[in-house]
């Protein structure tokens, strides 16, 4: 059986939680999670992989069980976090990883590997979006709205993001089968993002995700010139990144692996087996060094 260590770190005065599992000496992959969840929702992945990798799950400030200071405590933005996971793994010496980003988790790790393009030993994308291709334009249209301006019209739509519905309407929309996914993720997500506080650290993110599109033309460049091993394993039915998001990897980087699966935008959680067993066989193929 698979240890998994649940530890916290303090990084820049911030307290982050990150589960920790593998060898020590193994490679190292790094899961990074998206809106709404935290590293709960590798939960069953950790252990699929952690015979071979050492795994690291943080949870991003003002998520899961990391510290959530205020909006009028902390600037939340997307550089703003990636600085904390950085010095997360600064601080537990891991130098050499291969990422994987979901959601979120992605206008984060392509800030890790711009900064830092020799750190990254390999992309491994589950529906964490990096092409204008990727955007389903009837779910993006109310963030792009309160982006540009924030009457109280505008704020009281993309508040509609942050209840229990909407929550679970992530989870379950594309799953080939509703009953495979468990109420535990969404109530778990729904619990956590609607303490006191939280929904103005979620909607400072929903203004700044204006600044990750304007950050792929240097993710792409990257891509072209550095030629990481990429996988792209997506839930083809997912109705806030669709699966042209996946397809555009291989105009950057040929050799990408593309695997479009039934499922939607939480793949783990109706697809876990299929998609833990694809991201093996990748990582094993490219036979990723520590």
């Amino acid at each position: 059986m698979v240890e998994i260590h649940h530890r916290y770190a303090t990084v820049d005065g911030r307290r982050l939680f990150y589960r920790e599992a593998g060898p020590a000496g193994a490679p190292v992959l790094v899961l990074l999670h998206g809106f709404p969840t935290s590293s709960f929702m590798f939960r069953n992945l950790i252990p699929a992989l952690a015979d071979r990798y050492h795994v690291i799950a943080p949870d991003h400030l003002g998520f899961g069980l990391s510290d959530a200071p205020g909006a009028d405590e902390f600037v939340y933005t997307f550089d703003a976090l990636t600085d904390l996971t950085s010095g997360l793994l600064h601080q537990l010496g891991l130098t050499r990883y291969a990422i994987y980003v979901q959601d979120y988790g992605a206008p984060i790790g392509w800030r890790l590997a711009l900064r830092n393009p020799a750190a990254i030993t390999a992309i491994i994308s589950q529906n964490g979006n990096g092409y204008d291709a990727g955007f389903v334009e009837s779910f993006w249209q109310t963030v792009w709205a309160y982006q540009q301006e924030q009457p109280p019209e505008t704020e009281k739509n993309i508040r509609t993001a942050l209840t229990r519905d909407a929550i679970k309407w992530q989870y379950v929309t594309g799953a080939p089968d509703e009953s495979l996914i468990s109420p535990d993720t969404w109530e778990h997500d729904y619990a956590l993002v609607a303490r006191p506080g939280n929904d103005e650290v979620q909607l400072a993110l929903f203004r700044d995700y204006r600044t990750n599109p304007a950050m792929y033309p240097d993710l792409h460049a990257y891509l072209r010139r550095v030629r990481p091993p990429v996988l792209a394993v997506w839930g083809q039915d997912d109705p806030i990144f669709g699966p042209d998001g996946a397809r555009a990897f291989g105009a950057d980087v040929p050799d990408a692996e593309i695997h479009l699966l039934p499922g939607g935008h939480f793949l783990l959680e109706s697809a876990g087996d299929q998609v833990a067993a694809i991201i093996s066989a990748f990582l094993q193929k490219r036979q990723l060094q520590a």
